[in-house]
């Protein structure tokens, strides 16, 4: 998933952080069609600058992998977004604060 995500977000692989915390079985939830499902959810801290475009191309890459390795429906799964100037982000191996994201990163 990191790699995917510093591919198609023009990212230094170094910046990218991913954590699965696991709620457990029936923690996470959604009413589909007057149905309530079982769900899950992606959330990405990204810097500003990226596309809608580009944000829904990962969104949709990432929910392809994950319903590939998990087994989850694609329907019930979300991504959000939160967007940050880059001095919102340290990376103390990187040096301190983050430049803002800029189209000719990578």
């Amino acid at each position: 998933m990191g790699d995917i995500y510093a591919e198609m977000m023009q990212a230094d692989i170094k910046r990218v952080t991913v954590t699965i915390r696991e709620l457990g079985e029936g923690a996470v939830w959604r009413n589909i069609n007057g149905v309530t499902v079982q769900t899950a959810l992606l959330m990405c801290d990204i810097r500003k600058g990226r596309t809608p475009e580009r944000r829904a191309s990962l969104a949709k890459t990432l929910i392809d992998v994950c319903t590939e390795i998990l087994g989850l429906e694609p329907g019930h799964l979300n991504v959000e977004f939160t967007q940050h100037s880059g001095d919102e982000m340290y990376h103390a191996m990187l040096g301190g604060l983050s430049d803002d994201w800029k189209e000719d990163e990578v």
